[in-house]
C-alpha cells in the first residue's frame, strides 16, 4: 500500500457537512481521518487519473447536526443529501459510474450512518464505527472503523497508559449510561454484588473523567458492553489504558481484524453469558492473562492518532483496511 497507492479526494462540497472535520467527542475518528487524509501528500493525488482509490469526504456527524430535524424521527433529508452529493459527483466526474463507486470509500462515526448510506452508497468501502453485520455492514468489504472518544483535540494521546500489574487490584470494571438491552442485564446480575467486578451506572462527572481513567487502569478487565448500538469507544479506551478489553456485542465486527488476531489481546464473551461472567474471567490462568496484557500494549499503537500520521497508527491502519478490501475484493475478469 505505502508504495504505490493514490487517493483522489473530491473537492466539491461545501462546510459543514464536507471538508470540516469535527476532532473532539465520541465521533471523532471520522473527523481525524479527514482532517489527516486532506493534508496528506503521500497518499494524494490531484489528478483522479492516477487514483486507486476516491475518498468521499462528508462527516456523518456535522449531517446529523445540520440538518436532522429534532424530534423528527425521519432522515430522509439526510440521506437526499448525499444522494444528492454523490449524484453531482456522478455528472461530473467519470470515476463513479465507471465502478458504481466500487472503488469510492468514506469514514462515518454516527450511529445512523449505515442506514444513511445503504441507498447509493452501498458500493463504497464504508469505513464505519457501527459496524454491525444485523444492520448491513459488508464483512471483507466494509471496514470496521475505531470509535475513539478524543477528549483533547490538541493532544489526543493524553493520559495514554496504565498501572503497572501490582497496582490492577479490579478484576474488571464497566461504567456507563443504560443505553440499549445489554448494560441493564450487566447491572443486574453485576452491580454491588461482587467486591471484585466494579459495575456500575453512569460515574459522577469529575474533572478530566480522572475517576472512570483511574479505574481503567486499575482494573485487569474493561468491559465493552454494546450500548444501542454494537460498537463503543471503551474498546479503544481500554487499549489506550491498557486493560484487557471484554467485548459483550454479538454482532460486532472489531477493527483491522486482516491484520490484527483480536482473541490474542481481548476476550468475546457472548450476550447470553453475562450471569457467568466472573467465572468466564477467572478461567483464564494468570500466564494467559499477563500474554493479553502485553499484547494489548503491542496493539496500542495501532489505535492512536497523532498530529502527523506515523506508520502503523490508526491513520495508517484504517487506510490499510480500505485499500486491503478494495485489493481483495476485485474479481478476475
Amino acid at each position: 500500500m505505502e508504495e504505490g497507492l493514490k487517493v483522489y479526494i473530491y473537492r466539491e462540497g461545501s462546510k459543514p457537512i464536507l471538508h470540516s472535520p469535527f476532532l473532539s467527542g465520541i465521533y471523532a475518528s471520522e473527523g481525524w481521518f479527514m482532517k489527516l487524509m486532506e493534508a496528506n501528500e503521500r497518499f494524494v493525488t490531484k489528478d483522479p487519473k492516477k487514483a486507486h482509490l476516491f475518498y468521499l469526504p462528508f462527516s456523518s456527524r456535522m449531517l446529523e447536526e445540520a440538518l436532522y430535524v429534532r424530534n423528527s424521527h425521519s432522515h430522509k433529508n439526510l440521506i437526499q443529501f448525499l444522494n444528492n452529493y454523490v449524484g453531482m459527483i456522478g455528472e461530473k466526474y467519470p470515476f463513479w459510474n465507471r465502478t458504481g463507486g466500487a472503488d469510492h470509500f468514506l469514514a462515518a462515526c454516527h450511529d445512523w450512518a449505515p442506514a444513511e448510506t445503504r441507498e447509493l452508497m452501498v458500493n463504497c468501502i464504508r469505513a464505519l464505527c457501527n459496524a454491525d453485520v444485523k444492520e448491513g455492514f459488508v464483512f471483507g468489504k466494509d471496514a470496521s472503523l475505531p470509535e475513539t472518544y478524543v477528549v483533547n483535540s490538541k493532544n489526543p494521546t493524553k493520559d495514554v497508559g496504565g498501572f503497572r500489574m501490582s497496582k490492577r487490584t479490579n478484576l474488571a470494571f464497566f461504567a456507563g449510561s443504560m443505553h440499549g438491552y445489554v448494560r441493564p442485564i450487566l447491572l443486574q446480575h453485576w452491580e454491588n454484588k461482587d467486591p471484585d467486578m466494579k459495575i456500575f451506572g453512569r460515574l459522577a462527572k469529575s474533572r478530566g473523567n480522572k475517576e472512570y481513567i483511574n479505574y481503567m487502569k486499575s482494573s485487569k478487565y474493561c468491559i465493552c458492553a454494546k450500548g444501542y448500538e454494537v460498537n463503543s469507544p471503551r474498546v479503544v479506551e481500554a487499549i489506550f489504558y491498557e486493560c484487557v478489553p471484554v467485548i459483550i456485542s454479538d454482532n460486532f465486527v472489531p477493527p483491522f481484524l486482516e491484520v490484527l488476531n483480536w482473541e490474542s489481546f481481548a476476550v468475546f464473551v457472548m450476550e447470553k453469558d453475562i450471569p457467568n461472567l466472573k467465572n468466564i474471567l477467572l478461567s483464564i490462568s494468570t500466564k494467559s492473562y499477563l500474554r493479553m496484557q502485553m499484547r494489548v500494549k503491542k496493539v496500542q499503537r495501532h489505535f492512536l492518532w497523532h498530529a502527523k500520521p506515523v506508520k502503523y497508527d490508526v491513520f495508517h491502519m484504517i487506510l490499510h483496511s480500505v485499500w486491503y478490501n478494495r485489493v481483495f475484493s476485485l474479481t478476475p475478469s
